[in-house]
């Protein structure tokens, strides 16, 4: 096919995306939203409450990160930091990792993260919420189990709800990285995240 005949027919698939997407939307408006505890996480001033991590925001999303020893997560991570204040202008956001607050402040200031960060560790939110899945797959299993996703979280008068999640990985919605490497004729070609660059 000529370069027009396939950019036509690329075209049509991304419009087939654009509907499966509305499709998805409106099923997302009719969850049935899940109460959850008002789990405490260990801040970096103290202890904090999932309650209170909303600030003034009824919603509030929490990145479930696997923490320092992955690139992937560090990468989500770095785009997160980049569109964090268009989202924190709609909804409270925070990530939440394994490690201590401390890991967390020397690693959110070596990729200068603005983010709110909480740790999890020694609480079962994180497994509570499915992202805690030994067995899962061999970089969750070498991080300890964890697994990378997000939580949406409401509040509703004195109650917390979540009202969706996801997972992180590959070709999701939320790392625009994958979505231009799919633009090149081999895609990744085996690339995989790092730290560092030369």
């Amino acid at each position: 096919m000529t370069y027009a005949q396939t950019m036509a027919e690329i075209r049509d698939r991304r419009a087939e995306i654009a509907a499966l997407r509305e499709n998805l939307r409106a099923l997302q408006s009719t969850v049935e939203p899940q109460e959850v505890t008002d789990y405490e996480f260990a801040g970096w001033d103290g202890p904090v409450r999932l309650s209170a991590l909303f600030g003034d925001k009824r919603d509030l999303f929490v990145i479930h990160n696997m923490g320092t020893g992955c690139a992937y997560c560090t990468m989500w991570a770095d785009g997160f930091n980049g569109v964090y204040d268009h989202l924190a202008d709609r909804a409270a956001f925070a990530l939440s990792t394994p490690n201590t607050p401390q890991v967390q402040k020397q690693f959110a200031k070596s990729r200068s993260w603005r983010f709110p960060m909480v740790s999890h560790q020694g609480t079962s939110f994180a497994k509570d919420m499915g992202f805690l899945r030994p067995g899962k797959d061999e970089l969750a299993d070498a991080m300890g189990g964890w697994y990378p996703g997000l939580s949406v979280f409401r509040k509703e008068d004195d109650r917390i709800v979540r009202v969706s999640d996801a997972e992180l990985g590959p070709y999701d919605d939320f790392c625009s990285v994958w979505h231009f490497l799919d633009l090149l004729p081999e895609g990744p070609a085996g690339w995989s995240p790092k730290f560092r660059y030369a």
